[in-house]
């Protein structure tokens, strides 16, 4: 049998008591703390964790789903969420719903069973109706990453993806720009109804013209940019093109050239999210940045304060605003 807390308080002469506030974080003396860490390393104490999880009724260990944990667009938001956690003492499994083939709402059972102390699901897909109301009766701390379906009482963190979309259509009629066409993205994807909105609702205020034929889909692949692309060359009449994510617009951008077509001179064309290859295509894409690393820093914060009692902050959902970035893929008429 290894060293036990008794023995740290024996060599460290100081009581039991002194020694577990000691490891579990609180002030001691700066004395009994030299005592203490020079017993620790004479003893070589580890603190039995499976001990102190069944009288602390915590893992210490939160649990994150995400849709395809292979997605490098994630890695931003992971990184906020990690700070958190370690910030808390907390550790973080990671589960992978496209690699189970499974449902998001399927791994709520980590929290039934007591394997996490929280979870968070990220997904930037549509959320299924009924699994969010299975989310909204949980009395467990969990925090949702994108989509909530515009439901009270689930704590949410997304993207303000109507307002990033408003901007770049703004920033397009001040250039002169007053028609305009749109490559949207994958139905089943949570952001797209709230670009389209974006769209729709700024072009209105400022009386530009989209035409329904200037409106094509896009699977927000690069390849399925370049063949959205090229239906939109079948039509005329547009001065610029809004294309609903980055990866999009950059195989539209490679259409246009391929037709003859010079960017920005002859057509102009911006993205959305400020991936890094925006910045290396030419001519460099303007573009809209989501604030990743702060969306994981909020719902991080937020599942803590569940765990730490705080139930208050499960009826909360907030959205972040992107970023401009004016880059050379634009020309005022």
């Amino acid at each position: 049998m290894g060293p036990t807390i008794h023995d740290v308080a024996r060599v460290a002469n100081t009581s039991k008591s002194t020694v577990s506030r000691y490891l579990n974080g609180q002030k001691v003396k700066k004395e009994t703390q030299e005592a203490l860490e020079k017993a620790i390393l004479e003893l070589n104490y580890h603190r039995n964790e499976n001990a102190r999880r069944l009288v602390m009724s915590r893992t210490n260990t939160i649990g994150i789903v995400v849709d395809n944990i292979s997605n490098i667009f994630y890695s931003g938001i992971i990184r906020g969420i990690e700070e958190v956690a370690n910030r808390k003492g907390y550790n973080c499994i990671f589960y992978s719903g496209t690699s189970n083939a499974k449902r998001e709402a399927s791994f709520l059972h980590l929290l039934f069973e007591g394997q996490v102390d929280g979870i968070i699901l990220l997904s930037f897909q549509k959320r299924d109706r009924k699994d969010l109301e299975q989310m909204l009766d949980m009395p467990y701390p969990l925090a949702l990453i994108g989509d909530h379906g515009e439901m009270d009482g689930l704590f949410s963190v997304d993207i303000d993806n109507a307002s990033g979309v408003s901007d770049l259509v703004t920033y397009l009629h001040g250039l002169g720009h007053r028609k305009v066409a749109y490559i949207s993205g994958p139905p089943h994807m949570g952001p797209i109804k709230y670009r389209f909105k974006g769209l729709e609702q700024t072009m209105k205020e400022l009386q530009m013209e989209c035409k329904p034929e200037w409106i094509v889909t896009s699977d927000w692949s690069n390849q399925g940019g370049y063949e959205a692309m090229k239906e939109l060359l079948k039509q005329d009449g547009y001065t610029a093109v809004i294309a609903s994510n980055d990866e999009t617009a950059i195989g539209a951008l490679r259409a246009m050239q391929e037709a003859g077509i010079q960017v920005p001179e002859q057509m102009s064309i911006v993205g959305f999210d400020d991936i890094t290859q925006a910045s290396w295509v030419y001519p460099p894409l303007t573009t809209v940045k989501q604030p990743l690393k702060q969306v994981g820093l909020t719902a991080a914060e937020g599942l803590f304060a569940q765990i730490e009692g705080l139930d208050e902050v499960k009826r909360t959902s907030q959205l972040y605003k992107p970023t401009l970035i004016v880059r050379q893929s634009c020309t005022k008429l």
